[in-house]
């Protein structure tokens, strides 16, 4: 081909690579991914033919600068050294980059089962954790190592075929430069507004519509695309009929609302005598209700847990908001629906909040947040500082940035450490921190509520030796084995306190271990367990209704007969007139769920609605359901304009 043989040789040449190593890549994923993505031969060439079109745009965005630099570059340079150098390094540069791209593709995959999105956005920013991970997780070294020889032996293959020594060579006139580069220009901006990363998700497999992608082309969309406007992208109703029809929802007996309008600000109301005990939550990162022998599991990997469901109130059929922490911390701490894009808790006035915490605090207790990392990371001690809670957390000593919270940080002692990864201290010495706080508060003669959250279920999977007998970093079973494991030591610690008595414990997970699944969401991998541990007057049992994290502290308050303002958009599960439905979202897809129907909301002002089987998790397409999409609005667009409006403050 004359493009080979002429100056812009290296450009094509380069591009030629992407496409041929994107194939690879798209090629490697798709027979990982065939076991269990339900895909079919018709899905195969909407993969390529789309993934084609993604593959070309990184291609040219690659390129374009190098594109300007070849039009303007005068002829008796381009055979300088100068010239060869320059072009040697950016070819080595851009293809290091675009190997390391495709190495952290498959690592992305294995744990998300997606291309790169908001989550590796935002890794970017925690660039301490992250690169701790990696190193816990895979023989960095060796990684490096091979990025850079892979590297090198592809650039020497390209200097073997001739690109650099034809476009070092060659005399292409000016005109035939700037036809050149106006046609890529052209291409590149019709790409621009032509293609979107939302055209590969019209597949109704999502296995089909993420091997569509590009992970690089992805990773630039979700980085652009980081927070999304519910009133722009999403389909709406209006306003007033919206709270009308939410205030409507909430409303049971005992509640009176405070304010007309656009409010769920309303009273609750028990005339029993009050109960009023410590609650000490523990949030286990990345728990699934399957990994529970009580939910099918056969490798009996949870006997603590297992055995406490047996003697607490065991929430069954319990499902997580999202699929991050964050998420799941929004939940737990706001009781709010989920809002697409970022979570609550990483954006930007979100201090002042109506949190479960003030509840507590307006009835006298304090409230800590533990955590076994640098609380910085996921803005959590921002969030959690500036809505009352203090902060007990393991802060890295090289981290120079200071969280400005109102509240009191305590940094946890080394000597209090006896293992540490990338996210944090284990989850034996979290529970060693809340313990030692307990007894504090207990001794001032204060109630306490505090919010634990574990790190040690989270890759590199690793945790003290000795402990269990499945050896550190070699499995996820492992990190759950630990886990459970870390909470039957700490359950027989505090069993002897003198505060135990009178202290409920809560397990609940903040989103599941994985939420890849062939359809755009997975309600199977939303479920997850939650165990109230310890209520006062109640016998164990097992409640059976479809609920949502935001559901959970409104049936323990109503369990403990409080009498409470709430801006909750959680509800009692037990009591008579409550509705089962939950709230289940990805970063831009929104899910309204009730028993046999699912609907979700996307941008594009774009509603489907499926029909559910549980037992089979499996969906299908069903005309719209006018009853579930009013429901659904009711839900997410009320909680985005209370957000907005700052409805959701004290």
């Amino acid at each position: 081909m004359r493009s080979f043989k002429s100056r812009y040789a290296v450009l094509f040449g380069f591009g030629a690579l992407v496409l041929s190593l994107s194939f690879l890549v798209r090629t490697a994923l798709l027979i990982w991914a065939l076991p269990q993505s339900g895909l079919h031969i018709s899905d195969i060439p909407a993969i390529y033919g789309k993934g084609f079109i993604y593959d070309l745009g990184v291609a040219l965005f690659f390129t374009i600068a190098y594109a300007i630099y070849l039009l303007l570059l005068p002829q008796r340079i381009n055979n300088t050294r100068f010239n060869r150098i320059f072009t040697y390094t950016g070819f080595f540069l851009a293809t290091m980059i675009l190997v390391f791209s495709f190495f952290a593709e498959f690592t992305f995959w294995g744990e998300y089962a997606g291309r790169f999105d908001f989550i590796a956005v935002d890794y970017l920013i925690y660039t301490y954790e992250v690169i701790e991970n990696i190193n816990e997780s895979y023989p960095l070294p060796l990684l490096i190592g091979g990025v850079l020889l892979f590297t090198t032996l592809l650039t020497w293959l390209m200097a073997r075929r001739g690109i650099f020594r034809n476009s070092f060579q060659s005399r292409t006139p000016f005109g035939k430069r700037l036809l050149t580069f106006l046609l890529l220009l052209g291409v590149l901006l019709l790409h621009v507004f032509l293609v979107s990363n939302t055209w590969a998700e019209k597949s109704k497999n999502r296995y089909a519509q993420e091997l569509s992608k590009a992970g690089v082309y992805s990773f630039v969309s979700a980085f652009l695309n980081n927070e999304l406007a519910y009133d722009k992208y999403y389909l709406m109703e209006d306003e007033d009929n919206n709270f009308h029809q939410l205030r409507t929802l909430l409303r049971e007996p005992g509640s009176q609302y405070l304010e007309n309008g656009r409010s769920i600000y309303r009273n609750i109301t028990d005339t029993t005598a009050i109960e009023m005990p410590n609650i000490m939550m523990v949030t286990i990162e990345s728990f699934s209700a399957d990994f529970m022998d009580r939910f099918g599991n056969t490798q009996h990997i949870t006997p603590v847990l297992d055995s406490l469901a047996k003697q607490s109130i065991l929430f069954t059929n319990l499902y997580a908001t999202g699929t991050r922490t964050v998420r799941g911390m929004e939940a737990l701490s706001l009781a709010v629906p989920p809002t697409p894009g970022q979570s609550i808790v990483r954006r930007k006035n979100n201090e002042n909040l109506f949190t479960i915490g003030h509840i507590f605090e307006q009835a006298g207790y304090e409230s800590t947040f533990f955590y076994g990392g640098d609380g910085y990371f996921d803005n959590m001690n921002k969030y959690f500082g500036n809505n009352g809670y203090d902060i007990v957390d393991h802060k890295n000593p090289n981290n120079l940035v200071e969280d400005n919270i109102a509240t009191i940080r305590t940094s946890i002692p080394k000597s209090d450490i006896q293992f540490e990864n990338a996210w944090g201290i284990c989850d034996e010495d979290i529970y060693t921190a809340a313990i030692k706080s307990a007894d504090q508060k207990y001794a001032a003669g204060k109630h306490f509520y505090d919010f634990i959250m574990t790190t040690s279920n989270h890759r590199p999977f690793t945790y003290p030796a000795g402990k269990i007998d499945i050896a550190s970093g070699s499995s996820r079973e492992g990190a759950v084995k630990y886990t459970d494991y870390a909470i039957g030591e700490f359950l027989k610690k505090i069993s002897t306190k003198p505060w135990f008595k009178n202290t409920i414990v809560i397990f609940v997970a903040d989103h599941c271990a994985s939420s890849a699944g062939k359809n755009e969401i997975e309600i199977s991998k939303y479920h997850i367990p939650c165990i109230l541990y310890n209520v006062p007057g109640q016998a164990p049992r097992e409640i059976t209704q479809m609920c949502s994290q935001i559901d959970i502290y409104p049936t323990l308050l109503g369990l403990l007969h409080w009498t409470y303002k709430s801006k909750l958009y959680g509800e009692n599960v037990l009591d008579s007139a409550y509705q089962p439905r939950a709230m289940v979202s990805t970063y831009q897809k929104l899910g309204y769920l009730e028993p046999g129907k699912l609907l979700i909301l996307s941008p594009q002002q774009k509603a489907q609605c499926f029909s559910w089987n549980a037992a089979k998790n499996e969906q299908h397409p069903v005309p719209m359901d006018s009853s579930l999409l009013k429901n659904s609005l009711a839900y997410y667009q009320t909680a985005y304009y209370l957000f907005k409006n700052n409805g959701m403050k004290q």
